[in-house]
């Protein structure tokens, strides 16, 4: 239940605040320190530390149409003709990252994420998985997954991808609400998503996982209410249950609808709070910040054993050091330096045409970076950290104890000695928490029209 004090923690917590799906979080990467001989020689040393393994993260950013609430990089066409030369592209530049591995790879994970990467055909989704992984070896306890959207993802689509290895399923569904649908311009039926769910289970898919949204516009909390009434008939097993990032100076077409169209940050809780309390008496058990899953899924298993990781693709049971990203806007993660790929669609094809690494930004993490990193991870997948690794700067840790010390006080965390555990009162405010941590946050003192707010 809610504690009585929640609205006023609302109204002094509800600020700007990163997602923490990396460190440095990207607004404040130092492009000045990555080029591309120093990705090279991180990748290449990365590669050798964890014996070849790496995961895939393929961004296939076309659309047929444009979900409102979305925020990612995408392309709004009808036109598919663009499937075969951007498969191309990624496939080109797949090959320039097989030329700098010094071994064959070991693929322990594969994300198509979008955009809707059903955007593209069965038969081209297959060529592209073959050829990638031709060229490497598949780990026997491989997690290769996809975004699937009910609206075109067809049995084919299932077949092709499952006989590509694929064994693992996320459903976007947000909300059934017709007003809600209408307003993110996502239309899809429950029957609908129920067929694709059932289709993938009995093509041997081993694991469902269902994205839910609260906070979007015209949202209410029995819209909620029915929402997850509905998904509890089909018992995926997980769920991501996300709060609506609302970002229009990022994202343009959020400007649709103003903040008068959004529930008010109490209300928002509230959403959060009735899904929770939905979900665990289903038999679902809360991860990290957004995150359920039923008794013995994997990354449940892997929560329950602090194995738990996140990276730029949420919460995995993967622990992988080197995660390359193909496609436009793609993120590669080397540990100890990020690359990001160009964002334009036409820009990142020609680079790579030219044999270029499309890598327009990125940041090569230092030894105060890789401390910090370190333990805002642990605080994301394990609500608890020793801060036992000094920073450089020796004002770090007293200036991390003055920020935390009115989370403290407002009883959202323990702070014993060098030990920080979040409370069960604080996972709701973990991101609040977080920032506390975040050195180049606080040297930068810019966030309110960076991030998106933490409750």
């Amino acid at each position: 239940m809610i504690s009585p004090d929640f609205p006023s923690l609302l109204q002094k917590y509800d600020v700007p605040a990163p997602r923490y799906t990396s460190y440095p979080t990207v607004p404040y990467w130092d492009h000045s320190t990555l080029h591309g001989s120093s990705w090279t020689k991180q990748v290449a040393e990365t590669f050798r530390k964890e014996q070849s393994e790496i995961s895939l993260y393929m961004h296939l950013p076309f659309c047929e149409s444009l979900c409102t609430f979305c925020a990612c990089n995408k392309r709004i066409t009808k036109n598919h003709g663009v499937e075969e030369p951007y498969i191309q592209t990624l496939l080109k530049e797949w090959e320039l990252y097989i030329k700098m591995f010094p071994d064959k790879p070991v693929i322990r994970e594969i994300h198509l994420g979008g955009g809707t990467p059903t955007f593209f055909s069965p038969s081209n989704l297959w060529q592209l998985i073959h050829q990638v992984t031709s060229s490497a070896i598949i780990a026997t306890d491989h997690a290769f997954s996809f975004e699937a959207h009910p609206g075109n993802t067809t049995e084919q689509h299932l077949q092709a991808l499952s006989g590509a290895g694929f064994n693992r399923i996320s459903v976007g569904v947000q909300d059934f609400d017709p007003v809600v649908q209408q307003a993110i311009n996502r239309i899809q039926s429950f029957e609908r998503t129920k067929e694709v769910i059932d289709k993938a289970r009995k093509l041997g898919y081993s694991s469902v996982n269902v994205d839910l949204v609260y906070g979007l516009p015209h949202q209410t909390t029995q819209s909620v209410a029915n929402t997850m009434g509905k998904i509890l008939q089909l018992m995926p097993d997980r769920i991501a249950y996300y709060s609506y990032a609302h970002v229009p100076w990022k994202s343009k077409v959020q400007r649709r609808y103003t903040d008068a169209d959004l529930p008010a940050a109490a209300e928002k809780l509230a959403m959060y709070q009735l899904g929770k309390e939905m979900l665990v008496a289903a038999g679902y058990i809360a991860i990290g910040m957004d995150h359920f899953a039923l008794p013995g899924d994997p990354l449940l298993v892997a929560a329950e054993q602090k194995t738990l990781n996140r990276n730029f693709m949420g919460y995995t049971t993967t622990n992988s050091k080197l995660i390359i990203g193909l496609g436009a806007s793609a993120i590669s993660d080397g540990w100890g330096a990020f690359a990001q790929n160009e964002k334009t669609i036409e820009a990142y094809e020609a680079m790579v045409q030219e044999g270029k690494l499309p890598i327009v930004n990125g940041h090569l993490l230092t030894d105060d970076d890789l401390v910090i990193r370190r333990y805002i991870l642990d605080l994301m997948c394990r609500h608890e950290v020793l801060l036992n690794h000094p920073c450089s700067d020796p004002t770090w840790l007293p200036n991390v104890k003055e920020r935390l010390q009115p989370l403290v006080e407002d009883g959202l965390v323990v702070l014993d000695q060098e030990k920080i555990t979040v409370t069960d009162a604080g996972k709701s405010f973990v991101r609040n928490i977080c920032a506390a941590l975040d050195a180049r946050l606080h040297a930068s003192q810019s966030g309110s029209n960076v991030f998106s707010k933490a409750i």
